[in-house]
Protein backbone atom coordinates (compact mmCIF):
# COMPACT_ATOMS: atom_id res chain seq x y z
CA UNK A 1 0.00 0.00 0.00
CA UNK A 2 2.97 2.35 0.50
CA UNK A 3 3.41 2.38 -3.27
CA UNK A 4 -0.16 3.57 -3.63
CA UNK A 5 0.52 6.46 -1.27
CA UNK A 6 3.62 7.47 -3.24
CA UNK A 7 1.58 7.51 -6.45
CA UNK A 8 -1.09 9.95 -5.28
CA UNK A 9 0.62 13.20 -6.30
CA UNK A 10 2.47 13.65 -9.54
CA UNK A 11 3.01 11.37 -12.51
CA UNK A 12 6.79 11.66 -12.79
CA UNK A 13 9.34 8.86 -12.79
CA UNK A 14 11.40 10.25 -9.93
CA UNK A 15 15.01 9.21 -10.63
CA UNK A 16 17.39 9.27 -13.58
CA UNK A 17 18.52 5.65 -13.28
CA UNK A 18 14.97 4.54 -14.02
CA UNK A 19 14.59 7.16 -16.75
CA UNK A 20 17.72 5.86 -18.48
CA UNK A 21 15.90 2.55 -18.93
CA UNK A 22 12.69 4.20 -20.07
CA UNK A 23 14.15 6.25 -22.94
CA UNK A 24 14.48 4.21 -26.15
CA UNK A 25 17.95 3.01 -27.19
CA UNK A 26 17.45 2.90 -30.95
CA UNK A 27 15.47 6.12 -31.35
CA UNK A 28 15.51 7.86 -34.72
CA UNK A 29 13.46 11.08 -34.80
CA UNK A 30 11.13 11.18 -37.79
CA UNK A 31 11.40 14.98 -38.06
CA UNK A 32 14.55 17.05 -37.70
CA UNK A 33 14.47 20.18 -35.47
CA UNK A 34 13.56 22.50 -38.37
CA UNK A 35 10.76 20.23 -39.63
CA UNK A 36 9.54 19.87 -36.06
CA UNK A 37 9.08 23.63 -35.71
CA UNK A 38 7.15 23.79 -38.99
CA UNK A 39 4.90 20.93 -37.86
CA UNK A 40 4.36 22.54 -34.43
CA UNK A 41 2.96 25.69 -36.01
CA UNK A 42 0.53 23.74 -38.19
CA UNK A 43 -0.59 21.52 -35.32
CA UNK A 44 -0.99 24.52 -33.01
CA UNK A 45 -3.16 26.41 -35.50
CA UNK A 46 -5.30 23.31 -36.19
CA UNK A 47 -5.95 22.68 -32.51
CA UNK A 48 -6.76 26.30 -31.71
CA UNK A 49 -9.13 26.55 -34.67
CA UNK A 50 -10.68 23.23 -33.66
CA UNK A 51 -11.28 24.34 -30.06
CA UNK A 52 -12.95 27.47 -31.36
CA UNK A 53 -15.19 25.52 -33.75
CA UNK A 54 -16.07 22.46 -31.66
CA UNK A 55 -16.53 24.09 -28.24
CA UNK A 56 -17.39 27.69 -29.23
CA UNK A 57 -14.32 29.15 -27.55
CA UNK A 58 -12.73 32.53 -28.21
CA UNK A 59 -9.03 33.21 -27.69
CA UNK A 60 -8.09 35.55 -24.81
CA UNK A 61 -4.93 36.68 -23.09
CA UNK A 62 -4.11 35.28 -19.66
CA UNK A 63 -1.78 36.34 -16.83
CA UNK A 64 1.72 35.02 -16.19
CA UNK A 65 1.61 36.68 -12.75
CA UNK A 66 -1.18 36.78 -10.15
CA UNK A 67 -1.60 38.38 -6.75
CA UNK A 68 -0.48 35.92 -4.08
CA UNK A 69 -3.46 36.71 -1.85
CA UNK A 70 -6.13 36.43 -4.55
CA UNK A 71 -6.47 32.64 -4.38
CA UNK A 72 -6.21 32.55 -8.18
CA UNK A 73 -3.08 30.42 -8.47
CA UNK A 74 -3.23 26.69 -9.02
CA UNK A 75 -1.58 24.41 -6.46
CA UNK A 76 -2.00 21.37 -8.77
CA UNK A 77 -2.80 18.92 -5.96
CA UNK A 78 -3.78 19.08 -2.31
CA UNK A 79 -0.74 17.84 -0.42
CA UNK A 80 1.28 21.05 -0.63
CA UNK A 81 4.15 19.43 -2.53
CA UNK A 82 4.10 21.87 -5.46
CA UNK A 83 4.30 25.52 -4.55
CA UNK A 84 4.42 28.56 -6.85
CA UNK A 85 7.32 30.95 -7.26
CA UNK A 86 6.72 33.99 -5.04
CA UNK A 87 8.30 37.38 -5.57
CA UNK A 88 7.92 40.89 -4.24
CA UNK A 89 7.15 43.94 -6.39
CA UNK A 90 8.37 47.01 -4.49
CA UNK A 91 6.29 49.46 -6.57
CA UNK A 92 6.09 53.12 -5.67
CA UNK A 93 9.09 52.99 -3.32
CA UNK A 94 7.30 50.23 -1.37
CA UNK A 95 4.33 52.46 -0.56
CA UNK A 96 2.06 50.28 -2.75
CA UNK A 97 3.84 46.93 -3.10
CA UNK A 98 2.45 43.65 -4.43
CA UNK A 99 3.17 40.11 -3.29
CA UNK A 100 2.99 38.20 -6.55
CA UNK A 101 3.31 34.66 -7.85
CA UNK A 102 4.14 33.06 -11.21
CA UNK A 103 1.15 30.98 -12.26
CA UNK A 104 1.38 27.19 -12.20
CA UNK A 105 -1.79 27.11 -14.28
CA UNK A 106 -4.72 29.47 -14.82
CA UNK A 107 -7.40 26.96 -13.83
CA UNK A 108 -9.13 29.34 -11.44
CA UNK A 109 -8.44 32.56 -13.29
CA UNK A 110 -10.30 31.23 -16.34
CA UNK A 111 -13.57 30.96 -14.46
CA UNK A 112 -13.23 34.53 -13.25
CA UNK A 113 -12.34 35.53 -16.83
CA UNK A 114 -15.68 34.22 -18.11
CA UNK A 115 -17.29 37.04 -16.14
CA UNK A 116 -14.53 39.54 -16.93
CA UNK A 117 -15.08 39.07 -20.67
CA UNK A 118 -18.88 38.96 -20.40
CA UNK A 119 -19.38 35.47 -21.83
CA UNK A 120 -22.84 33.91 -21.88
CA UNK A 121 -24.09 30.31 -21.49
CA UNK A 122 -22.62 28.16 -24.26
CA UNK A 123 -19.73 30.55 -24.84
CA UNK A 124 -16.20 29.96 -23.65
CA UNK A 125 -12.56 30.94 -23.91
CA UNK A 126 -9.17 29.38 -24.46
CA UNK A 127 -5.77 30.83 -23.80
CA UNK A 128 -2.18 30.08 -24.78
CA UNK A 129 -0.89 29.70 -21.22
CA UNK A 130 2.73 29.78 -20.08
CA UNK A 131 3.61 28.81 -16.51
CA UNK A 132 6.47 27.69 -14.26
CA UNK A 133 6.30 24.60 -12.05
CA UNK A 134 9.53 24.50 -10.09
CA UNK A 135 8.79 21.35 -8.09
CA UNK A 136 8.55 18.87 -10.97
CA UNK A 137 11.14 16.15 -11.49
CA UNK A 138 12.44 16.98 -14.96
CA UNK A 139 12.24 14.02 -17.31
CA UNK A 140 11.04 13.07 -20.80
CA UNK A 141 7.51 14.37 -20.24
CA UNK A 142 7.85 16.94 -17.43
CA UNK A 143 9.50 20.34 -17.59
CA UNK A 144 9.65 23.35 -15.28
CA UNK A 145 8.31 25.48 -18.14
CA UNK A 146 4.70 24.63 -18.97
CA UNK A 147 2.87 25.45 -22.19
CA UNK A 148 -0.81 24.66 -22.17
CA UNK A 149 -4.11 25.47 -23.82
CA UNK A 150 -6.35 26.32 -20.91
CA UNK A 151 -10.06 26.56 -21.71
CA UNK A 152 -13.29 27.30 -19.86
CA UNK A 153 -16.95 27.45 -20.90
CA UNK A 154 -20.11 28.82 -19.27
CA UNK A 155 -22.74 26.15 -18.54
CA UNK A 156 -26.08 25.86 -16.73
CA UNK A 157 -26.93 23.77 -13.69
CA UNK A 158 -28.59 21.23 -16.02
CA UNK A 159 -25.31 20.85 -17.93
CA UNK A 160 -23.50 19.66 -14.82
CA UNK A 161 -23.52 15.97 -15.69
CA UNK A 162 -21.28 13.25 -17.13
CA UNK A 163 -22.97 13.22 -20.53
CA UNK A 164 -22.18 16.89 -21.09
CA UNK A 165 -18.57 16.38 -20.03
CA UNK A 166 -18.11 13.26 -22.16
CA UNK A 167 -19.47 15.10 -25.21
CA UNK A 168 -16.84 17.83 -24.68
CA UNK A 169 -14.08 15.22 -24.30
CA UNK A 170 -15.08 13.54 -27.57
CA UNK A 171 -14.93 16.87 -29.40
CA UNK A 172 -11.45 17.57 -28.02
CA UNK A 173 -10.24 14.11 -29.04
CA UNK A 174 -11.60 14.67 -32.56
CA UNK A 175 -9.54 17.86 -32.78
CA UNK A 176 -6.35 16.17 -31.53
CA UNK A 177 -6.64 13.23 -33.93
CA UNK A 178 -7.28 15.66 -36.78
CA UNK A 179 -4.13 17.58 -35.87
CA UNK A 180 -2.11 14.36 -35.98
CA UNK A 181 -3.45 13.50 -39.42
CA UNK A 182 -2.61 17.00 -40.66
CA UNK A 183 1.00 16.57 -39.49
CA UNK A 184 1.17 13.23 -41.34
CA UNK A 185 -0.09 14.84 -44.55
CA UNK A 186 2.62 17.50 -44.28
CA UNK A 187 5.35 15.00 -43.39
CA UNK A 188 4.55 11.50 -44.75
CA UNK A 189 7.51 10.02 -42.82
CA UNK A 190 5.32 10.25 -39.70
CA UNK A 191 3.14 7.44 -41.09
CA UNK A 192 3.87 3.74 -41.17
CA UNK A 193 6.43 3.13 -38.45
CA UNK A 194 3.91 3.27 -35.59
CA UNK A 195 0.20 2.34 -35.31
CA UNK A 196 -2.33 4.96 -36.36
CA UNK A 197 -3.80 7.23 -33.69
CA UNK A 198 -6.91 5.64 -32.10
CA UNK A 199 -10.08 7.16 -33.54
CA UNK A 200 -12.15 6.47 -30.43
CA UNK A 201 -11.62 7.06 -26.74
CA UNK A 202 -12.55 4.47 -24.13
CA UNK A 203 -14.35 5.96 -21.12
CA UNK A 204 -13.85 4.22 -17.78
CA UNK A 205 -14.32 5.37 -14.21
CA UNK A 206 -11.32 5.18 -11.89
CA UNK A 207 -13.32 2.73 -9.73
CA UNK A 208 -13.69 0.38 -12.69
CA UNK A 209 -9.96 0.44 -13.39
CA UNK A 210 -9.20 -0.22 -9.73
CA UNK A 211 -11.58 -3.19 -9.84
CA UNK A 212 -9.63 -4.56 -12.83
CA UNK A 213 -6.23 -4.09 -11.16
CA UNK A 214 -6.93 -3.93 -7.38
CA UNK A 215 -3.37 -4.52 -6.18
CA UNK A 216 -1.58 -2.12 -8.51
CA UNK A 217 -0.61 1.47 -7.63
CA UNK A 218 -2.10 4.15 -9.83
CA UNK A 219 0.74 4.49 -12.35
CA UNK A 220 0.83 0.73 -12.90
CA UNK A 221 -2.96 0.64 -13.33
CA UNK A 222 -2.76 3.41 -15.92
CA UNK A 223 0.05 1.66 -17.76
CA UNK A 224 -1.95 -1.57 -17.85
CA UNK A 225 -5.20 0.01 -19.02
CA UNK A 226 -3.67 2.07 -21.85
CA UNK A 227 -2.05 -1.05 -23.24
CA UNK A 228 -5.53 -2.55 -23.41
CA UNK A 229 -7.19 0.68 -24.61
CA UNK A 230 -4.54 2.94 -26.24
CA UNK A 231 -6.65 6.07 -25.77
CA UNK A 232 -8.74 6.39 -22.62
CA UNK A 233 -10.54 8.98 -20.53
CA UNK A 234 -10.37 8.17 -16.80
CA UNK A 235 -13.40 9.59 -14.96
CA UNK A 236 -13.55 10.54 -11.30
CA UNK A 237 -10.07 11.60 -10.20
CA UNK A 238 -9.91 12.95 -6.65
CA UNK A 239 -12.60 11.00 -4.83
CA UNK A 240 -11.47 8.28 -2.42
CA UNK A 241 -11.90 4.90 -4.13
CA UNK A 242 -12.74 1.46 -2.80
CA UNK A 243 -9.15 0.80 -1.66
CA UNK A 244 -9.11 3.91 0.52
CA UNK A 245 -7.07 6.10 -1.85
CA UNK A 246 -8.04 8.56 -4.60
CA UNK A 247 -6.86 7.60 -8.08
CA UNK A 248 -4.66 10.69 -7.90
CA UNK A 249 -4.67 13.90 -5.87
CA UNK A 250 -6.78 16.73 -7.26
CA UNK A 251 -7.07 20.23 -5.84
CA UNK A 252 -10.33 20.83 -4.01
CA UNK A 253 -11.26 24.16 -5.52
CA UNK A 254 -11.76 23.67 -9.25
CA UNK A 255 -12.91 20.21 -10.54
CA UNK A 256 -15.96 18.61 -8.95
CA UNK A 257 -14.81 15.15 -7.83
CA UNK A 258 -17.28 14.70 -4.98
CA UNK A 259 -20.68 14.62 -6.73
CA UNK A 260 -22.27 11.13 -7.04
CA UNK A 261 -22.71 10.22 -10.69
CA UNK A 262 -23.13 6.67 -11.98
CA UNK A 263 -23.86 3.38 -10.23
CA UNK A 264 -22.29 0.22 -11.69
CA UNK A 265 -22.51 -3.27 -10.20
CA UNK A 266 -24.23 -1.77 -7.19
CA UNK A 267 -21.32 0.62 -6.55
CA UNK A 268 -21.84 4.39 -6.35
CA UNK A 269 -19.19 6.33 -8.25
CA UNK A 270 -18.28 9.99 -7.92
CA UNK A 271 -16.80 12.83 -9.90
CA UNK A 272 -17.39 14.84 -13.08
CA UNK A 273 -13.78 15.20 -14.14
CA UNK A 274 -10.95 13.18 -15.62
CA UNK A 275 -7.85 12.80 -17.79
CA UNK A 276 -7.11 11.69 -21.36
CA UNK A 277 -4.26 9.17 -21.36
CA UNK A 278 -2.72 7.45 -24.37
CA UNK A 279 -0.18 4.71 -24.96
CA UNK A 280 3.12 6.18 -26.15
CA UNK A 281 4.57 3.88 -28.78
CA UNK A 282 8.05 5.40 -28.50
CA UNK A 283 8.61 5.28 -24.73
CA UNK A 284 6.22 2.35 -24.18
CA UNK A 285 4.57 4.22 -21.33
CA UNK A 286 1.32 5.91 -20.45
CA UNK A 287 1.17 9.53 -21.62
CA UNK A 288 -1.24 12.14 -20.22
CA UNK A 289 -2.51 14.75 -22.68
CA UNK A 290 -5.23 16.70 -20.89
CA UNK A 291 -7.20 17.08 -17.66
CA UNK A 292 -10.66 18.60 -17.49
CA UNK A 293 -13.89 18.64 -15.56
CA UNK A 294 -17.14 20.25 -14.52
CA UNK A 295 -16.23 22.90 -11.96
CA UNK A 296 -17.36 23.08 -8.34
CA UNK A 297 -20.48 24.82 -7.14
CA UNK A 298 -20.49 26.69 -3.84
CA UNK A 299 -21.84 23.55 -2.15
CA UNK A 300 -19.33 21.10 -3.62
CA UNK A 301 -16.48 23.58 -3.10
CA UNK A 302 -17.24 23.71 0.60
CA UNK A 303 -17.64 19.93 0.79
CA UNK A 304 -14.32 19.27 -0.96
CA UNK A 305 -12.45 21.85 1.13
CA UNK A 306 -13.84 20.22 4.24
CA UNK A 307 -12.61 16.79 3.07
CA UNK A 308 -9.13 18.17 2.38
CA UNK A 309 -8.93 20.27 5.55
CA UNK A 310 -8.68 23.54 3.62
CA UNK A 311 -11.77 25.46 4.70
CA UNK A 312 -9.53 28.47 5.36
CA UNK A 313 -9.45 28.93 1.55
CA UNK A 314 -13.01 30.26 1.79
CA UNK A 315 -11.52 33.54 3.04
CA UNK A 316 -9.75 34.14 -0.28
CA UNK A 317 -11.28 36.47 -2.91
CA UNK A 318 -11.59 33.79 -5.62
CA UNK A 319 -13.38 31.36 -3.34
CA UNK A 320 -15.69 34.09 -2.06
CA UNK A 321 -16.73 34.75 -5.67
CA UNK A 322 -17.88 31.12 -5.97
CA UNK A 323 -19.64 31.17 -2.60
CA UNK A 324 -21.45 34.41 -3.51
CA UNK A 325 -22.47 33.20 -7.01
CA UNK A 326 -20.44 36.01 -8.59
CA UNK A 327 -18.84 33.89 -11.32
CA UNK A 328 -20.58 31.46 -13.71
CA UNK A 329 -20.96 27.71 -13.48
CA UNK A 330 -18.47 26.25 -15.90
CA UNK A 331 -16.61 23.33 -17.41
CA UNK A 332 -12.98 23.52 -18.44
CA UNK A 333 -9.57 21.95 -18.70
CA UNK A 334 -5.98 22.18 -19.79
CA UNK A 335 -4.28 20.57 -22.79
CA UNK A 336 -0.53 20.16 -22.46
CA UNK A 337 0.91 21.58 -25.66
CA UNK A 338 4.35 19.95 -25.69
CA UNK A 339 2.83 16.69 -24.43
CA UNK A 340 0.44 16.71 -27.37
CA UNK A 341 3.13 17.74 -29.86
CA UNK A 342 5.46 14.96 -28.73
CA UNK A 343 2.67 12.38 -29.03
CA UNK A 344 1.47 13.51 -32.46
CA UNK A 345 4.96 14.00 -33.90
CA UNK A 346 6.29 10.69 -32.52
CA UNK A 347 8.90 12.20 -30.22
CA UNK A 348 10.72 10.47 -27.36
CA UNK A 349 10.67 13.57 -25.13
CA UNK A 350 8.63 16.74 -24.90
CA UNK A 351 11.97 18.59 -24.73
CA UNK A 352 12.19 18.04 -28.49
CA UNK A 353 9.20 20.38 -28.76
CA UNK A 354 9.59 22.66 -25.71
CA UNK A 355 12.49 25.10 -25.33
CA UNK A 356 13.48 25.34 -21.65
CA UNK A 357 16.17 24.42 -19.11
CA UNK A 358 17.28 20.83 -18.50
CA UNK A 359 19.77 19.38 -15.99
CA UNK A 360 23.10 18.23 -17.39
CA UNK A 361 22.40 14.61 -16.43
CA UNK A 362 19.30 14.62 -18.63
CA UNK A 363 20.98 16.47 -21.51
CA UNK A 364 23.85 13.98 -21.53
CA UNK A 365 21.50 11.02 -21.32
CA UNK A 366 19.38 12.26 -24.22
CA UNK A 367 22.40 13.12 -26.36
CA UNK A 368 23.63 9.54 -26.12
CA UNK A 369 20.19 8.33 -27.20
CA UNK A 370 19.97 10.82 -30.12
CA UNK A 371 17.19 12.81 -28.46
CA UNK A 372 17.69 16.50 -29.25
CA UNK A 373 16.50 18.63 -26.32
CA UNK A 374 15.75 22.24 -27.19
CA UNK A 375 17.38 24.89 -25.01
Amino acid sequence: MSNKVADLAGPGIGNYDELRNVLPDNYVPLLNPKETQIALKAVKDHIENGLHKELNLMRVECPLIVDRDSGMNDYLDRDGSRTPIDFYIKNDYEKNPIHAQIVQAVTKWKRFALKQYGLEVGEGLYTDMRAVRKDYFLDHDHSAYVDQWDWEKVITAKDRNLDYMIDAVKKIWKVLVGAGKLAQEMFPQLKGKYPEFPEELKFLHAEEILEMYPDMPRKQRETAIVQKYPAIFIIGIGWTLEDGYPHEMRAADYDDWVTPTIVKNGKQMHGMNGDILVWNEITKRRHELTSMGVRVTKDTLKQQLEITGQLDFLKLPYHKMIMNDEIPLSIGGGLGQSRIYSYLLRKAALGECSCTVWPKVLRDMCEKKKIHLLQ
